[in-house]
């Protein structure tokens, strides 16, 4: 039992069969895609089932069938269910080295275009978009890029669109810049208020917010860049191969691909259409 979780513990112990909660599960997951078009039945297994527990503790009910309906005659307690789904674990250059590599393998291309079109994919709060926008800035062609940033969480994305974070994680986000190869000083970006850090509105000029969810909705431009890193991971296998023939689709001649450190294009429909720039990084290059 030394790796069994919270949820599991209490689940044995109010003597929740396996198969009945896979089959209340399933209930949930297919009610709310027939009552309001959101999609989780292909999530991962694992992942979808703990917040699922979390959500029926929190609500303070019992079962998960408890929760569908609740879930289905109270549109607050939907709402609260839908953003447990979302993950929106980010950070200022999350990965420095990831964005260093992009900025010395990927950015020389981009110079070369009269404009760029960067999808970000999943991207919660917001952080990294500011981050690709110092970046891009420092590069001298942000003016050029318009930067789109969709999610599935409308609550998320209007923390992304205000462009304040806790002043607390400034030194965190700093120390993330430098090591991403950032040029300039971290602080200049922002101003500090009453209501924490916000990052100077020359950053959000170009960027584009909206809701889009990534198991339903279809490509909505062709793009040279896509960054969808650590969202993947929650997919089970079927709906990352979906979600990368949404990618594909979507990225123009010589696209770039960005996908989390612990994802992976291979096993999917497009491994074979695309180059490595970075292995280690995951940065890939359409070609064909």
């Amino acid at each position: 039992m030394d790796n069994e979780t919270f949820f599991d513990r209490k689940i044995r112990h109010a003597g929740y069969d396996e198969v009945l909660e896979k089959i209340e599960i399933n209930l949930l997951l297919q009610g709310i895609y027939e009552w309001c078009g959101y999609d989780f039945r292909n999530y991962a297994y694992n992942s979808i089932r703990r917040r699922i527990w979390h959500r029926v503790d929190a609500e303070k009910l019992t079962t998960i069938s408890a929760l569908l309906n609740k879930a289905l005659h109270n549109p607050d307690c939907l709402q609260r269910l839908i953003a447990s789904f979302s993950i929106n674990v980010t950070e200022m250059f999350r990965d420095p080295l990831f964005f260093k590599a992009f900025r010395e393998q990927v950015v020389p291309m981009l110079k070369t275009y009269p404009s760029i079109r960067i999808w970000h994919a999943g991207c919660a709060t917001g952080e990294e978009v500011y981050s690709m926008a110092i970046l891009l800035h420092e590069e001298g062609i942000y003016d050029k890029t318009k930067i789109y940033a969709t999610d599935i969480n409308s609550s998320a994305l209007k923390t992304a669109k205000a462009g304040i974070y806790p002043l607390e994680s400034m030194k965190k986000y700093t120390s993330n810049y430098l090591r991403a190869g950032g040029e300039g000083v971290f602080s200049d970006y922002y101003t500090v208020t009453d209501n924490g850090v916000k990052f100077h509105s020359y950053l959000s000029k170009n960027m584009v917010f909206a809701q889009h969810n990534l198991v339903t909705d279809s490509s909505f431009n062709e793009f040279h860049v896509i960054l969808c890193r650590n969202v993947l991971i929650y997919f089970n296998k079927d709906l990352q191969k979906k979600v990368h023939n949404l990618f594909y689709e979507s990225l123009g001649a010589f696209g770039i691909l960005g996908i989390g450190d612990k994802e992976t294009i291979m096993q999917t429909d497009h491994d074979q259409h695309y180059e490595i720039i970075s292995k280690q990084h995951k940065l890939y290059k359409k070609v064909k």
